[in-house]
């Protein structure tokens, strides 16, 4: 019995260049896959070839020009591609979490409300957030001592883990990784390969870019070759 996740069928993805004359790039064309319950779909290709487009995609930051995009949401199937705003925003607060590869917050607030916001925006109680945050920003090596300050001053290091730990403070059924793992040193990338392990192992399903064969190897268990359209199993 299988315990599909995520479902794309014939997506195809065009961005116009009207300052170019209106010069039409094809980035994704009838791109078809799917994803279950416990899964890590890598998305693999050179670059260029539409993977964070994609990825994007998934997470209706850009909208295809054709096919949908089907997400298991509170039991039931929501394209992504058609939703309405509020629904895409409902998805993204209890289905969908995604680690981009910067860091976006708002000046001035600080780490530990950072973290602990996605929590608190599902109605977890502040202290119950706080506790959540404080045990990952622990985890990923991130000094007690910069909890209270904004991250915008932080390594990019420091910053990429912030963000980890945003993304996965709140166990969602659905992971976005866009190289996660950028700018962290071994330590800290393994740090991460457990969190998604044990993302996995709750059921959520993951799809990620990783240009770090060592981590491509350690938490894929397929791989989507973007290039050419082709779906395979690795070897895990």
């Amino acid at each position: 019995m299988t315990n599909r996740m995520i479902e794309v069928n014939n997506l195809s993805k065009h961005f116009v260049l009207h300052n170019q004359g209106g010069v039409e790039i094809e980035v994704l064309n009838d791109v078809s896959l799917s994803v279950e319950a416990g899964e890590c779909l890598v998305l693999h290709g050179p670059s260029g070839t539409g993977k964070s487009t994609l990825l994007r995609s998934l997470y209706a930051n850009y909208l295809p020009q054709k096919g949908e995009i089907k997400v298991k949401h509170k039991d039931e199937w929501v394209d992504m591609v058609s939703a309405p705003p509020h629904q895409v925003l409902d998805v993204r607060q209890h289905t969908v979490g995604y680690v981009s590869q910067f860091l976006r917050v708002i000046p001035r607030v600080n780490t530990l409300d950072i973290v602990s916001e996605p929590l608190r925006r599902q109605g977890i109680d502040t202290e119950t957030a706080k506790a959540r945050a404080a045990e990952l920003l622990e985890r990923l090596n991130i000094p007690q001592h910069l909890w209270e300050l904004a991250p915008s001053t932080f390594s990019g290091g420091e910053q990429q883990r912030v963000n980890i730990a945003h993304a996965f403070v709140t166990h969602y059924p659905v992971m976005l990784l866009d190289e996660p793992t950028a700018s962290l040193d071994a330590a800290n990338r393994q740090v991460v390969i457990d969190l998604m392990h044990e993302a996995m192992q709750r059921g959520t399903a993951l799809v990620g870019i990783f240009h770090d064969a060592e981590v491509r190897e350690a938490v894929g268990t397929h791989t989507y070759d973007i290039h050419a359209n082709i779906t395979r199993s690795m070897a895990v």
